[in-house]
């Protein structure tokens, strides 16, 4: 995922959680709020009770994969965070559950 794409400062993360605006499914939690670039930025978070660091980064590469593949177009900042479950799903299983949050907000 290309730099610009991420939200790394904690100011733009705060501000997107207090929008108040969230989709939540059974394996993740999505905040979202409109940004004024021609893109979608995105933030994604995995608590340390989910597992070691390798795993935290492969969930973490494999939502980034997801997100890469399916453009989405719109103009929001995302923060995903990832639920205990989502260790069980497989990666189609993962994908099919984030695209259809994500579609459900651009609507």
């Amino acid at each position: 995922m290309n730099k610009k794409y991420i939200i790394r400062k904690n100011q733009d993360i705060e501000k997107i959680i207090k929008s108040n605006k969230k989709i939540v499914g059974k394996n993740f939690i999505i905040y979202y709020d409109t940004n004024n670039l021609n893109y979608n930025r995105f933030c994604i978070s995995v608590s340390k009770k989910i597992g070691k660091a390798n795993v935290r980064n492969l969930l973490k590469r494999k939502v980034k994969d997801i997100l890469m593949k399916n453009n989405l177009d719109s103009s929001y900042d995302y923060v995903i965070i990832l639920r205990n479950g989502v260790i069980s799903l497989t990666y189609i299983e993962m994908r099919d559950e984030i695209i259809n949050l994500l579609k459900g907000n651009t609507k």
